[in-house]
């Protein structure tokens, strides 16, 4: 199994995933189609499905040129999402593959958007699985809660999400790796894992380099949204529950302005 990320857009991620074996492969969210055909081509590899995790135009607004470029491209969406030039829709649970050897698990991860759907992809044996999660998990971040409640986010990230095996790759939406760690540093500013991944993406970003893909043992690690279950981290936002505490940690990251703002008023 071989992924590949496509950067698009200001700081999106589309991605290519392709069964070496056969050089079948499907696109997670192409919103710049071009980019993602080129990517394909470049490795002669032929695309032939198309994930797409929600309906935002962000994510799914590529997906008719396309069906236009590949005619009989398959488009896979959430069923209740009304994704854009969807073709097949999937719910919690369905099954998906790639070629011979890649074998894809539709997670239903509501909140961001009601029909958000992750998709948990396994390879050969000895391949460390792999989860695109489009705007439900960030590298230390979560999304907005858009269409959902705290109750559901809570569900997709610690329940669904937090059960896959430790390993897990992730692989997400958006590069937004650098603010989110700053942001956890100020719900947990002892955080020694979250203070050290910091300096590295931050070098990685300096060097043009992208900073996914994260683990889901990482993210237990460093992502605040997925340490509510933690009576320590509930303490630290006033909460007596995992979904009070992450209803509280995206509050106040809706109204965090970022280390800059925390400086000055300071001052």
């Amino acid at each position: 199994m071989k992924i590949i990320p496509i950067p698009c857009l200001e700081d999106n991620y589309a991605y290519l995933i392709v069964d070496e074996a056969t050089k079948e492969a499907a696109a997670v969210d192409p919103v710049e189609p071009e980019k993602i055909i080129q990517a394909a081509t470049e490795i002669g590899a032929s695309v032939n499905a198309i994930l797409t995790t929600h309906h935002h135009w962000d994510h799914a607004g590529g997906n008719e040129k396309m069906s236009l470029l590949i005619p009989g491209i398959k488009v896979y969406g959430g069923s209740v999402d009304n994704v854009k030039g969807c073709t097949d829709k999937v719910e919690n649970g369905d099954k998906l593959s790639i070629g011979n050897e890649i074998n894809i698990l539709c997670l239903h991860t509501p909140c961001h958007t009601k029909g958000h759907i992750s998709y948990y992809v396994t390879g050969k044996d000895g391949e460390d699985p792999a989860v695109f999660t489009g705007d439900t998990l960030f590298v230390a971040g979560c999304g907005k809660f858009f269409e959902g409640t705290a109750e559901q986010m809570h569900q997709s990230l610690c329940v669904t999400l937090g059960s896959l095996p430790k390993p897990t790759r992730v692989y997400c939406g958006h590069e937004y790796t650098v603010k989110n760690l700053q942001f956890a540093l100020t719900v947990e500013p002892e955080n020694e894992k979250t203070k050290k991944k910091l300096s590295w993406a931050q070098e990685q970003r300096h060097k043009g380099e992208a900073t996914i893909p994260s683990t889901i043992e990482d993210e237990f690690e460093t992502n605040p949204f997925m340490r509510v279950d933690l009576p320590e981290l509930q303490a630290k936002v006033g909460a007596t529950s995992p979904v009070q505490a992450i209803g509280e940690v995206r509050k106040r990251k809706d109204t965090w302005r970022g280390p800059a703002a925390v400086r000055e008023s300071m001052l």
